[in-house]
């Protein structure tokens, strides 16, 4: 075993809470590294294996290798070891760049109320600080990202300045959505987006690709491997294919060093006056819980029994329907424009808040279609000329909503190790308990009966609702951040309250969901986390 790695600030993760944070570190002439699971990506090998996928899920571009394994859409017991009552069902990836590389694209804004749900409605909690408090750093982060928004609609989130880009136009199902609906409570607007809409930061303008889920295959949407590049450039080092498997403490009660091992079986340890561990809200409380030993007996950061509870995602409402005239579907990014006017009100003293995407893929994601729409057809008999003709009145009359509704933050929702199963690299799979609570069913329930309404007014028929919760891609929760140390993980500025050079990064810090997909969240919080990184390091 060698301690071949040093340096100023250790990060664990190169997704975007590490590569912001990194970039912006390393830029201040900070010596920094990265600890990364995972392999670097080529862009156009990765294209070509989700097209030669015979099931494409997001993660179905990717490799899930032995020494970097992750959950997948489709057999996703094999590594989530679920408890029940229900099961958690979104995902991630282990990649130089995280899973920003299959993310969607949204970047919206939490609203001010997101930030003090307990003082407001009476549920939950309050985050330490407020929106304003927040407000500059979702600039920054807007920036850094490169996100194409309509400057003229704040959504709720009020705005101290510009988008980096105009914003990605309607297509035409939004418009017909926005047509339909004018003058009904549900205000259809444009999506702010993370992908360019002019040639940006040396990367080209969305072409309307629609693969966004799993990848963009000429990065017009952004992903961390752009500052991780950026980190790079500024002197920082990333050691790919390289897993923390342990935090190791000093007799001081601060964390000494860190144990890897490599995908090629030789292990070592690294140091750094400072540690950020970035790794998401599953591998971050997996490998917190993972180092428990003398000192931190229940793992570190853990004093609190805070570390790994709280898990939640933004379950969605799922339906789907037919218009009676074409809307011509399959066009553009999977997404460009939603309903976020239903994201607060007094209705959050009994139920929870949500928004409303709307999908600009069909019947894609409830039935995959278009092909499953072209195998029911044709078993009807259909062939050639006819069937040809019948897909295409199908198809492009199909349309999709997904509500992503707030979850209640639950302790028994949670994270812990499994006793039996380990992954190559010798650590304890992760065993998931999970439920949702009354507070958040009612707003599923609230959720469909919205979609009735906006069917309703599209004049659709061959309504659907999804039997099943879905998940939407977003893990949550399990290293709480707030005011006070015997019920958080970190504080205000993401450090632990109980070994003060360990920084923990990424949505596993927010104490609330909100409805808002939380990229644009994540890359604001690591930004407002890098002065006071920077100082501990300047402090020893």
């Amino acid at each position: 075993m060698a301690n071949d790695i040093t340096a100023d600030i250790l990060i664990i993760g190169t997704g975007i809470a590490g590569a912001v944070a990194g970039a912006k570190l390393a830029q201040k002439g900070l010596k920094v590294a990265f600890l990364e699971s995972g392999k670097r990506i080529n862009r156009a090998d990765a294209v070509q294996t989700f097209w030669d996928a015979k099931i494409k899920v997001p993660e179905s571009a990717y490799p899930n290798d032995p020494t970097a394994p992750h959950p997948v859409s489709h057999r996703i017991a094999d590594y989530y070891q679920q408890m029940g009552p229900e099961d958690f069902k979104s995902t991630y990836i282990k990649v130089v760049g995280g899973t920003t590389w299959h993310w969607l694209g949204t970047t919206l804004r939490n609203v001010p109320a997101d930030f003090k749900l307990k003082s407001l409605y009476g549920h939950a909690v309050d985050w330490p600080f407020d929106y304003d408090a927040l407000e500059p750093f979702y600039l920054a982060a807007e920036q850094e990202i490169g996100v194409a928004g309509d400057n003229d609609e704040d959504l709720g989130s009020p705005r101290s300045g510009n988008f980096p880009m105009p914003v990605i136009p309607m297509t035409y199902l939004d418009k017909q959505f926005a047509k339909a609906l004018d003058g009904t409570k549900y205000q259809v607007r444009s999506t702010p987006q993370g992908r360019n809409s002019t040639f940006h930061a040396d990367r080209p303008e969305c072409c309307g690709n629609g693969s966004c889920i799993p990848i963009c295959p000429i990065q017009a949407k952004y992903d961390a491997t752009v500052h991780v590049f950026q980190a790079e450039a500024a002197g920082a080092v990333v050691h790919d294919e390289t897993t923390a498997t342990r935090l190791n403490l000093g007799t001081d009660g601060q964390i000494a060093s860190v144990d890897f091992r490599r995908a090629d079986g030789t292990t070592g340890t690294a140091t750094g006056k400072v540690v950020v561990v970035a790794a998401h809200a599953i591998e971050t409380p997996r490998l917190l819980l993972n180092s428990a030993q003398e000192g931190a007996p229940n793992g570190i950061a853990n004093s609190s029994d805070q570390v790994g509870r709280n898990l939640m995602d933004h379950p969605s409402m799922l339906s789907w329907a037919e218009t009676p005239e074409p809307v011509w579907p399959f066009r553009g990014p999977l997404s460009t424009s939603g309903i976020e006017n239903l994201r607060d009100g007094e209705f959050r003293k009994d139920r929870a808040a949500f928004r409303i995407e709307i999908g600009n893929d069909g019947h894609s994601w409830p039935t995959g279609a278009p092909l499953s729409t072209a195998a029911d057809l044709a078993k009807t008999g259909l062939r050639a000329a006819e069937l040809d003709a019948a897909i295409k009145k199908a198809t492009s009359r199909q349309i999709r909503l997904a509500s992503l509704v707030e979850q209640s933050p639950d302790a028994e929702n949670r994270v812990t190790l499994d006793p039996d199963k380990r992954d190559a690299n010798g650590m304890p799979l992760p065993r998931i308990h999970y439920d949702y609570s009354a507070y958040t069913r009612a707003g599923l329930d609230a959720a469909q009966a919205a979609h009735d309404e906006v069917f309703a007014a599209m004049g659709a028929t061959n309504i659907n609702h999804a039997e099943d919760i879905n998940g939407s891609g977003h893990v949550i929760g399990t290293t709480r951040m707030g005011l006070d140390a015997a019920s958080a993980v970190v504080d205000a500025d993401l450090r632990s309250f109980d070994h003060r050079n360990l920084f923990l990064l990424g949505s596993g810090t927010f104490p609330t969901s909100a409805t808002a997909n939380p990229s644009l969240t994540i890359a604001a919080l690591s930004l407002r986390a890098v002065d006071a990184i920077a100082a501990s390091v300047a402090k020893g």
